[in-house]
């Protein structure tokens, strides 16, 4: 599967009055994805416009919605986030970093995830990470190469994170559905 083209997404978000933009909704997405491990296109569709229609923007986003499924669960590390093209300004890029993340943990939060005490730390970690991220901004006492290279190591971050919380937490759910025997339990 090929990623989507972020510019045309992001045009169809616009034209039918999304409540976020791309970055932030593709972070809700994926956030929504790593937690339970399924989300319903329409439930996503609910959280990004205002009457949980996507009209002319549901064709890409579809796209969307399936490789991103698809490539969190194929677990390749072929998962990319949808930010703004290199060829934008550093502040807009940075700025959508913020807002995935923030999308992400948005996203996250939608399904409890019961036993967290029972996960990896580096779980725990990640998602502290990403929190912090939510505040991130260009440093102009920095040159543009060395905010290019620090974007580019948060993009990095972020993006393998994600994918390392998706395989633990498909892991933690296998794990407790083993446990749970399949009929009624019998106390005799």
């Amino acid at each position: 599967m090929t990623i989507p083209n972020y510019r045309e997404i992001e045009l169809e978000l616009a034209a039918s009055r999304a409540l976020t933009d791309l970055s932030e909704a593709h972070g809700t997405l994926t956030g929504a994805l790593v937690a339970a491990g399924t989300i319903s296109l329409q439930d996503w569709f609910r959280e990004i416009f205002p009457e949980g229609t996507a009209g002319e923007a549901e064709t890409p986003l579809l796209a969307l919605y399936e490789w991103t499924r698809h490539v969190l669960e194929n677990g390749q590390l072929d998962f990319q986030l949808m930010l703004p093209e290199d060829e934008r300004a550093m502040s807009e890029r940075a700025a959508a970093l913020g807002q995935w993340c923030q999308g992400f943990l948005y996203g996250l939060g939608s399904s409890p995830i019961p036993e967290i005490d029972a996960l990896p730390a580096e779980v725990g970690e990640i998602v502290r990470d990403l929190g912090a991220m939510t505040q991130i901004g260009v440093d102009d006492d920095q040159s543009l190469e060395d905010n290019e290279q620090a974007y580019a190591e948060l993009v990095e971050f972020v993006r393998v994170g994600v994918q390392l919380l998706f395989d633990e937490l498909a892991a933690f759910r296998r794990s407790r559905s083993d446990e749970t025997p399949d009929g009624p339990v019998s106390l005799h």
